[in-house]
């Protein structure tokens, strides 16, 4: 891995480089996108990837990414505009894996760029405007963000996997319950004071606020994948997945594990590191 550093006038972005450039066997880059995930998030799966040369970055404001423009919040236009930079330096087209937040990301550089991507595929982004009950999700994001405000990383962590853990639409049922208890989940309950959690607080709105330019989307030259965890079934990136790929005509293409599939222990609920990189492998053809 070589780790590299690209400075623009609003951000020095900070990316990982495993394997040579240009690549050795003229395949395009494989590029993996993430938010809040950065770049560290994605060394298993490129090592799982040895045939490929492999990029991972980190997000303006995230990680080692650095930013210089006096912003706070993260949006998914100016990061595909960090990303349409970053590939122009690496020199493109290329392929991009975006997960999460990412794949937000990957969206919106594909819509403003498509001639910078070959395939993207897009692993469960968080897309709340493209979902029926969109304004009960909105209310339902509300709600992690007050418990993160109200009482610390704790009690939004709660909030945030009791909403994404939900199975189905959220209802009024749903939205009546009382924010649940940190311990339960075994997190801490002590407060830390700090409120700048890129997850649990308003900064990332406007990745799950984004509404994808779907004829841009479907007109661009890139070939657009809408991906999810084959764990992940009726809970809230499922849904939002699905019905981002309705909107662009297709079916979803599932992957082994849920959520962070690509992930191993590291980071948690670990995933089938192995299994997602044979299947990301198989949907890039």
């Amino acid at each position: 891995m070589e780790t590299r550093v690209l400075v623009t006038p609003d951000v020095d972005l900070t990316y990982d480089v495993f394997g040579p450039l240009p690549p050795a066997d003229g395949r395009p880059i494989l590029l993996a996108v993430g938010q809040p995930m950065a770049a560290d998030g994605f060394h298993v799966l490129a090592g799982l990837l040895p045939e490929r040369t492999v990029v991972a970055y980190d997000p303006r404001g995230l990680g080692r990414s650095v930013r210089k423009d006096g912003g706070t919040t993260f949006d998914p236009e100016v990061q595909a505009e960090d990303l349409h930079a970053l590939i122009a330096e690496l020199g493109g087209p290329v392929e991009v894996f975006g997960s999460s937040g990412g794949a937000v990301t990957a969206l919106a550089l594909v819509a403003a760029h498509p001639g910078d991507v070959i395939t993207l595929v897009a692993h469960e982004p968080p897309l709340i405007p493209v979902t029926p009950d969109a304004a009960n999700g909105f209310r339902a994001r509300a709600a992690v963000t007050e418990a993160y405000e109200a009482k610390g990383w704790g009690a939004g962590m709660a909030a945030f996997i009791a909403m994404t853990s939900w199975a189905g639409e959220y209802t009024e049922e749903y939205l009546a319950q009382p924010a649940p208890d940190p311990a339960q989940f075994g997190m801490p309950t002590e407060d830390d004071g700090k409120r700048d959690d890129p997850l649990l607080s308003d900064l990332s709105w406007a990745v799950s606020g984004y509404e994808p330019d779907v004829d841009a989307l479907r007109n661009a030259s890139s070939r657009v994948v809408i991906a999810v965890g084959e764990e992940s079934a009726g809970t809230f990136t499922d849904r939002t997945s699905r019905a981002a790929a309705a909107l662009l005509g297709q079916e979803v293409a599932v992957f082994p594990s849920h959520h962070g599939g690509f992930l191993d222990g590291s980071f948690g609920y670990a995933g089938k590191p192995e299994e997602f990189a044979v299947r990301l492998r198989e949907v890039l053809g």
